[in-house]
C-alpha cells in the first residue's frame, strides 16, 4: 500500500493522475471542444479593461457610483429596524450594527420626525434615487 500520505487512496490517486496526465504534460487546457477552454487571460496584459466604458458602469440612471454604495451601506446598517423610527431610534439601531461615527453622525442629523420607510431617510440624508425607468 502507498504510504506517501494521499488521502484518496491508490486507486482514485492513479485515475485521477491519468486523467490530469494531458493537462500538466502540455501546459495548458486540453479538451476535445475548443469552445469549452477557458479564455487566455495574457490577451488582456497592457490594456485597461475600462478605458472604453462609462464611468457611470453599474449605476442605474439618477445616482452615481458613490450614491449606489452609500445606499445599500444605509440600508444594511437599518435592517430591521422597526418604522416608524425617530433620529434617535435610527441611530441607536444603526449602533447596535456597528456603524462606523460617520454614518451616526449623520443619522443623528436629521430632521426630528417619524420616519416610515428607508426611501424617507435616504433623501433626508440627501441621497439620490433612482430616476423613474421607462
Amino acid at each position: 500500500m502507498d504510504k506517501s500520505g494521499n488521502k484518496h487512496g491508490f486507486r482514485l490517486d492513479d485515475e485521477m493522475r491519468r486523467e490530469t496526465e494531458g493537462l500538466t504534460r502540455s501546459g495548458g487546457p486540453v479538451r476535445t471542444r475548443p469552445w469549452d477552454d477557458p479564455e487566455p487571460i495574457d490577451t488582456d496584459t497592457g490594456r485597461d479593461p475600462t478605458a472604453t466604458l462609462d464611468d457611470r458602469r453599474g449605476a442605474p440612471p439618477g445616482l452615481t457610483p458613490q450614491e449606489v454604495q452609500e445606499r445599500s451601506a444605509f440600508a444594511s446598517l437599518l435592517a430591521g429596524v422597526r418604522y416608524p423610527a425617530t433620529p434617535g431610534t435610527l441611530t441607536a439601531h444603526a449602533r447596535k450594527a456597528g456603524a462606523p461615527d460617520v454614518a451616526l453622525t449623520r443619522l443623528s442629523q436629521l430632521p426630528d420626525q417619524a420616519y416610515l420607510a428607508l426611501p424617507q431617510i435616504l433623501r433626508d440624508l440627501g441621497i439620490g434615487h433612482e430616476a423613474r425607468r421607462v
